[in-house]
């Protein structure tokens, strides 16, 4: 395969050219990516905040609301293969992913309300029904957002550069919720103060409709195959024969364990074993600062080694940075703030580079089977990576009831060494695991340029053949009167 991408790319100018003809207007680019703020700004709590409000404020236990939180995001996992179809095969004039967008802005508005303003009384049932349908929007929104993206260029560092802006609109996202609590602490009475969670989901609320309207009214969309049925049995031996697949939802699944597991503890490793009160979420609003401020340097890095080397450093620098955290002292604000503006260099770049090595593997898919599957594929990936945040999380809240940990209180010296352990040793591990799952990934710049010039003669060919069909056919037509044949109406 790279022999002929090699020779393919020295025989043919347009493919040589293809970064400035395929680079994307930053207006446009921005304009797509918009949507991203508020899809953080409802991530970040899910899995931060949330876990964290409903143990404290209702009487579920840490336990419980693991539970609630990981069958959610199992039920999610299921939805997402199912409407990953759906946004492959159905097709309307605004084309195959923005009428999904805009059907899912509704869903997540009652859900989203539901869930960050529970009333009086709130239990198991009540949360457990509202996750389930929050995740059915979520699920259209994000499959459909990143499908979308993947699409909008075949280009194979311009893909970097798309994920990469709508990774920075995440980022944005995550610290504009971030800074709205900290604002209240300062502008708004205590005793008037709505809660942290409030505040954000009334941000998703109010900006989801507005960032969506934007996005699909001034980007359209790229024509693309109309992809074959298949049936699951097909789909399960999609994933068993394609090694580059399997490679990154591996890679993928065990980056959604590492990450679920920091996010859903931190706030009990901030509150309960670094004693920063309300600092943490200023740390969290300076590890995202700092992430926003390093995926230019990823889209570089990536466009001088390659995405997947990129991602493989990535997880390393992850790996290697985060026992920073055992050498912290409690209290101490400045420490704590490097030590998170350290972790937060590289936060960005591990899920933006799986992203766009994605839409490559679609490509490489697409040459080996002949069908467009843009849906399905991101449905894997993040099927796997929401795998992975409800193992997490499931783990995470119960060890914390294993643990004896209750957030506010006097803890034994035993159980927050513990909190600290499962908080840094399987981030540190799972980094490791990332890093040599990627370094076997087969498909770089090379092929992927091949893999373009294939899809793109097939789309000549096609294009040839359907031309000559419509120049032979009336040929025929006059031939047979000419013989004296009867002539049918077409």
């Amino acid at each position: 395969m790279s022999g002929t991408g090699q020779s393919g790319l020295g025989e043919n100018p347009s493919l040589q050219n293809s970064t400035s003809k395929d680079r994307l207007s930053w207006g446009r680019l921005v304009a797509f990516a918009l949507p991203a703020a508020p899809i953080s700004a409802l991530g970040l709590p899910l899995v931060v905040h949330l876990p964290h409000f409903y143990d404290r404020h209702t009487t579920l236990t840490a336990a419980a609301v693991g539970l609630i939180f990981m069958i959610a995001r199992f039920w999610d996992v299921f939805t997402d293969p199912v409407l990953g179809l759906l946004s492959d095969k159905f097709e309307t004039r605004w084309g195959r992913r923005r009428h999904w967008i805009v059907a899912s802005v509704p869903i997540m508005l009652i859900s989203v309300f539901m869930v960050f303003m529970p009333p009086e009384g709130a239990g198991a049932l009540y949360l457990t029904f509202w996750m389930f349908f929050l995740y059915v929007g979520w699920t259209l929104l994000t499959v459909s957002h990143m499908s979308w993206g993947a699409e909008l260029t075949p280009d194979y560092h311009e893909r970097s550069r798309v994920q990469g802006v709508r990774e920075m609109l995440l980022i944005f996202g995550m610290v504009f919720v971030l800074v709205l609590p900290v604002l209240s602490a300062y502008l708004v009475p205590a005793e008037s103060r709505p809660e942290a969670v409030t505040l954000m989901g009334w941000f998703v609320i109010i900006f989801l409709p507005i960032t969506v309207c934007i996005a699909v009214s001034s980007v359209g969309e790229v024509k693309t195959p109309q992809p074959d049925h298949f049936t699951w049995g097909e789909a399960v031996a999609l994933v068993k024969r394609n090694r580059p697949l399997q490679i990154l939802l591996s890679a993928d699944l065990f980056s959604g364990i590492g990450n679920g597991i920091v996010s859903s503890l931190f706030l009990y490793l901030a509150l309960d074993v670094l004693m920063l009160g309300n600092f943490s979420n200023v740390l969290l609003l300076v590890y995202f600062i700092s992430g926003l401020s390093f995926v230019g340097p990823a889209i570089w890095l990536s466009n001088r080694v390659g995405k997947h080397k990129a991602a493989i450093f990535s997880s390393l620098f992850s790996g290697l940075t985060v026992p920073l955290i055992f050498l912290l002292p409690e209290g101490n604000y400045v420490l704590s703030a490097l030590c998170w503006t350290v972790l937060g260099v590289n936060m960005g770049a591990g899920p933006f580079l799986f992203r766009s090595i994605m839409a490559d593997v679609v490509d490489h898919d697409a040459v080996e089977s002949g069908h467009q599957r843009t849906g399905l594929f991101y449905a894997l990936l993040t099927s796997t990576n929401k795998i992975g945040y409800a193992i997490a999380i499931g783990i995470s809240m119960a060890s914390l009831d294993w643990l004896g940990i209750e957030t506010g209180k006097e803890n034994t010296e035993e159980a927050l060494f513990g909190l600290q352990l499962i908080y840094i040793l399987p981030s540190f591990t799972i980094s490791l695991i990332v890093a040599w799952l990627l370094s076997y990934f087969p498909l770089g710049e090379v092929q992927q340029r091949a893999n373009r010039e294939i899809l793109a003669k097939r789309t000549l060919d096609a294009a040839a053949e359907a031309i000559a069909v419509r120049t032979i056919e009336p040929v025929n037509v006059n031939s047979a009167v000419s013989e004296g044949a009867p002539r049918t109406d077409p």
